[in-house]
């Protein structure tokens, strides 16, 4: 934030800016998009609220993986006659790669 000022003084600061913080004790925040999941571990964070609009800010350990859609899941078990359990797997260990997921599987 700004050099030279007391943690303090500067929640004071921002209370009469009209900024209210306030830490959030989380375990885990998991962000999905379109494609992926975002998983941050072990995470800090702080929720931010100014002018009745709430947003939060949070650091941690970062673990991005494939998002796994039924349509794959189902095209791994017809290709390969396996189970639904090891078509998931196969597809995690493959990071989404469906046409990897099912090689492996057939070996």
């Amino acid at each position: 934030m700004l050099p030279n000022m007391d943690p303090k003084q500067m929640s004071r600061m921002m209370k009469q800016m009209g900024i209210d913080t306030k830490e959030v004790d989380a375990k885990k925040v998991v962000i999905e998009t379109g494609s992926e999941l975002i998983e941050i571990t072990s995470p800090q964070v702080v929720q931010i609220e100014m002018q009745g609009q709430k947003s939060f800010q949070i650091s941690g350990i970062v673990e991005t993986k494939a998002k796994i859609s039924e349509d794959d899941l189902k095209m791994v078990m017809e290709q390969t006659s396996c189970t639904r359990e090891d078509a998931e797997k196969a597809l995690k260990d493959a990071n989404g790669d469906i046409a990897e997921a099912i090689l492996k599987l057939q070996k």
